[in-house]
C-alpha cells in the first residue's frame, strides 16, 4: 500500500475571500455549499472581466428600467 500525500484545504484563503472580498457574514459563509461558494467567488477569478456590450444589451432587454405598469421612469 502506497502512502498518498494530500494537500490541506486552503481554509485561510477561502475564508479571506468569503468574509473579506465577498463580505459574507459568518452565518452566510458557513451556510454556503462548496458549489455556491465557487460560483460566488468565480466572479473574482482571474480573467473574469466586466460584461461586454452585447451582455449589457441583453440584460437591458431582459430587465428594462421603468415602472411596473410599463411606463418609463
Amino acid at each position: 500500500m502506497s502512502a498518498t500525500r494530500s494537500t490541506p484545504f486552503p481554509w485561510d484563503e477561502v475564508m479571506r475571500v468569503g468574509l473579506g472580498v465577498l463580505k459574507l457574514s459568518p452565518d452566510q459563509f458557513w451556510a454556503m455549499t462548496p458549489r455556491e461558494f465557487a460560483a460566488a467567488a468565480g466572479a473574482f477569478a482571474q480573467g473574469a472581466g466586466p460584461p461586454g456590450r452585447s451582455d449589457l444589451e441583453r440584460m437591458m432587454q431582459m430587465f428594462p428600467d421603468g415602472k411596473s405598469d410599463g411606463r418609463e421612469t
